[in-house]
């Protein structure tokens, strides 16, 4: 009976841990770029501050949803950026800082939402670490789940968001 006892008392926090779904596994741009190199896949960037209160929202409702967290751990390298960090970030072979030049933005901020500064952006780019677009502001996982699924793949380079929204089918429930 006390054997029982033990193995209920240690499978149910597992199973109440496996019910949450899985993380986000988060890279710097770095790890992001040298993973894509040895195994391709698209970059998805968040661009957050510590301050915004919807980058807040987007990391408790979106990206801690199942099936969202396992679109990015499976068909990109996720990268968590703030937008007003003070590392020195390398990328595409040069080096961008926050040196106060731009505020209090980061460079690489600045040059990954085509200075247009609003926060949350996320940033879709290539394996090759070239610029696709970025999105700002909020999305629901709804709302974000077809941009995943449109920019993990070759649909963006064949046809418009509304095409391929005409035969998307959502896995998220709304």
């Amino acid at each position: 009976m006390k054997r029982l006892i033990i193995i209920l008392i240690l499978a149910v926090p597992a199973l109440f841990v496996s019910a949450q779904g899985t993380a986000v596994k988060w890279y710097s741009i770095e790890e992001a770029v040298a993973l894509a190199k040895t195994s391709p896949r698209p970059i998805f960037v968040d661009a957050y501050t510590d301050w915004c209160g919807w980058c807040k929202k987007l990391d408790k409702d979106t990206f801690s949803h199942p099936i969202i967290a396992e679109i990015l751990n499976t068909q990109y390298y996720a990268v968590k950026f703030d937008a007003e960090g003070r590392e020195p970030v390398t990328f595409q072979g040069r080096k961008f800082v926050n040196d106060g030049s731009l505020g209090r933005t980061h460079q690489l901020a600045y040059a990954l939402l085509q200075g247009k500064l609003g926060y949350p952006t996320v940033v879709f780019l290539t394996a090759s670490s070239e610029l696709i677009t970025p999105v700002s502001g909020y999305k629901t996982p709804a709302q974000i789940e077809p941009m995943l699924q449109y920019f993990a793949g070759t649909s963006w380079q064949r046809q418009s968001y509304e095409d391929f929204m005409k035969t998307f089918t959502s896995r998220v429930k709304q």
